[in-house]
């Protein structure tokens, strides 16, 4: 009865796209130990390095003090504390916007979102390359799906036009996209909206902390926060936490927290989670040296890969050096790690098929010698 189990594996690894778990044992930082190795970490998000910084932690044992480890139950049971109210009054003076209302994950969040604003009869548009938990989100919600080629306006007004006049119609987005390290054209998209009467949501969760105002994200930095209608980003990223958090009016605000099933029918997250995002919030608007340090080194590393021959894409931290098949990809990116550089292979089904390849990303710790080495490195493993 279970044969299809090991026969689903040996599909896997026939295909050269057989994952296993790697173990960091220590903080999360510019270097760590991978399975008993020292290494310079390529594959973070923790792009500001704020993960391990010594005023999350405090925030953390100052909350643990304050209200204990977990919070009990749902956010509308008696699972909404203070730390709740308060984390999201902060996030909306930091986004600029009514409102905002904190989810346990990036996932739940687009799940959620999506499935709350359209329904059977409405139209979701989708650009090709967006995260896969804006494509469950879209399923989900039982709306018809019209995808559109990546960042490719033509086609998503050829869309807009086709979708039937009485039903609602939602653009989504990725502000930055996570595998292709390319920024979205939001100005360009909102201004379509606005033609066709579309909504539109975007996801920043690989642009808070590290774009915009304060580090506010893309929608921000292009002016768009009054004409966006959802903002949804991460508080485990960039910001070094865990969760995320939808921005926006108090009314969205409202309908989420009666209709969003992935807010509803989980555990709140933990005072501790919050405390430590709040306080992250905090260094980013403060602290915009990180920001600075990011963009050096992300300029350094994405000039030098290419000077080296590599095909490298992207305008964002994130550098997508492209292979192309799985098993020279993997090869690579094993050939890295025998030099002390961890760089994560990236294979479908996360991307499309001939499209494999390693996503290199910078932090706002490393140091000018660490991008020399890697580039070194990364010489060598050619």
């Amino acid at each position: 009865m279970t044969d299809f189990i090991e026969r689903g594996l040996e599909e896997i690894k026939r295909r050269n796209l057989y994952r296993q778990l790697k173990v960091v044992d220590g903080e999360q930082d510019a270097t760590i130990r991978l399975d008993g190795q020292e290494v310079l970490n390529l594959s973070s998000n923790n792009y500001l390095g704020l993960a391990n910084h010594p005023a999350l932690k405090e925030a953390a044992i100052e909350a643990l003090d304050r209200y204990g480890c977990g919070s009990g139950a749902s956010r509308l049971i008696s699972g909404n504390m203070t730390a709740h109210e308060e984390l999201e009054q902060r996030i909306a003076r930091f986004k600029g916007t009514e409102a905002a209302l904190v989810f346990n994950s990036g996932y739940q969040a687009n799940v959620g979102i999506i499935a709350t604003l359209v329904e059977k009869g409405d139209v979701v548009l989708s650009d090709e390359l967006n995260h896969a938990s804006i494509i469950d989100g879209c399923r989900l919600s039982r709306a018809a799906v019209s995808v559109y080629r990546h960042c490719d306006l033509d086609h998503l007004e050829g869309a807009l036009k086709s979708a039937p006049a009485a039903a609602r119609k939602l653009i989504v987005t990725e502000s930055i996209f996570s595998m292709d390290g390319d920024i979205a054209p939001l100005r360009e998209m909102v201004e379509l909206a606005e033609r066709h009467g579309a909504m539109v949501m975007v996801d920043e969760a690989h642009a808070t902390g590290v774009r915009g105002p304060n580090g506010a994200g893309v929608v921000a930095e292009t002016g768009l926060g009054d004409r966006v209608l959802v903002q949804m980003g991460t508080l485990g990223k960039a910001l070094g936490a865990f969760g995320a958090y939808v921005a926006g009016g108090g009314k969205l605000k409202e309908l989420l927290i009666n209709r969003a099933r992935s807010f509803i029918f989980t555990t709140s997250l933990p005072p501790v989670v919050l405390a430590m995002a709040g306080a992250a919030v905090g260094l980013v608007e403060k602290e915009p040296a990180r920001q600075c340090a990011l963009r050096r080194n992300t300029e350094q590393l994405r000039g030098g890969l290419g000077k080296l021959g590599y095909t490298v894409g992207g305008s964002t931290q994130i550098i997508p050096v492209m292979v192309g098949e799985e098993r020279p990809c993997m090869e690579l990116a094993a050939r890295l790690l025998e030099s002390g550089f961890y760089v994560q292979g990236i294979r479908p089904p996360t991307v499309p098929p001939g499209t494999s390849r390693l996503r290199v990303t910078t932090m706002a710790t490393h140091t000018t010698k660490q991008m020399e080495q890697a580039l070194d490195a990364f010489g060598h493993a050619r």
